[in-house]
């Protein structure tokens, strides 16, 4: 039970590796605040959850509505007393090749991803510093490796990595740890991607050295445990390839 009793906040918590992940650390002993926008789908994988860690929860946020965010943090904290671990995991976007994107298309990117993931580690900090907490964000290959029809997600996840740096530097003295996943795991992205791009999908798959897309529970939240743990407390503002080894970082 590496996370018995620790708190953890997870966003784009109703499904895909989100899921994994809860299981993962539910199944570990911690207890989660669920954060997503689409109720049915997030009580579904609250009641999966609940089997293991019956004081979870679900919250229902628009992570678009940023003057609300702080108020997922401390809804969480005056409900369990205390926060450990905060994961940004909610990102949507679309693909499209880079002449047809328009700043909607870098609006959804960036108000769905980055900017929840700023305010919502600003919002937490304070709550970290008493637990001397962990933080995990979400990178991705899509903007490590430059893949086509990806600008608008890469661009906001480059910018996560960027600032994830920059906390984890700035926050060590906290006793604060702060990383990256960067991850490819079966979700509904990923089969959206694929049914729009099948050529791409197959490119991308036949590129993974380990021949199989990630298990979001076995191979992305086991990793993510891991990095909640007290066994990553060494460990602050790396970007962790969970991906096969379809990108390696020198």
């Amino acid at each position: 039970m590496r996370l018995q009793d620790k708190v953890v906040i997870i966003t784009g918590g109703a499904g895909g590796i989100a899921t994994g992940m809860a299981m993962a650390m539910a199944k570990e002993g911690a207890i989660l605040a669920l954060v997503d926008i689409n109720e049915e789908a997030g009580q579904k994988v609250l009641a999966k959850v609940h089997e293991y860690s019956p004081q979870s929860i679900y919250f229902n946020g628009d992570l678009f509505d940023v003057a609300n965010l702080p108020n997922i943090v401390t809804t969480v904290v005056e409900k369990f007393g205390k926060l450990d671990v905060l994961v940004n995991n909610a990102h949507a976007s679309t693909q499209k090749p880079f002449e047809e994107l328009t700043q909607e298309d870098f609006d959804l990117s960036f108000g769905t991803g980055f900017y929840p993931t700023f305010y919502l580690m600003k919002a937490a900090l304070p709550y970290l510093k008493e637990t001397q907490g962990s933080i995990i964000n979400f990178a991705s290959g899509a903007g490590l490796a430059g893949q086509p029809t990806q600008a608008a997600y890469a661009a906001a996840k480059e910018a996560i990595r960027g600032i994830t740096r920059v906390a984890a530097n700035e926050w060590g003295k906290y006793n604060i740890n702060i990383n990256l996943i960067s991850p490819i795991a079966k979700s509904p992205g990923v089969e959206a991607w694929a049914k729009q791009f099948p050529e791409m999908y197959q490119d991308s798959l036949s590129r993974i050295p380990l021949g199989r897309w990630g298990e979001p529970e076995e191979d992305i939240g086991r990793v993510a445990v891991f990095l909640a743990s007290e066994d990553a407390r060494y460990i602050t503002g790396q970007t962790i390839m969970v991906d096969g080894g379809s990108v390696q970082l020198r």
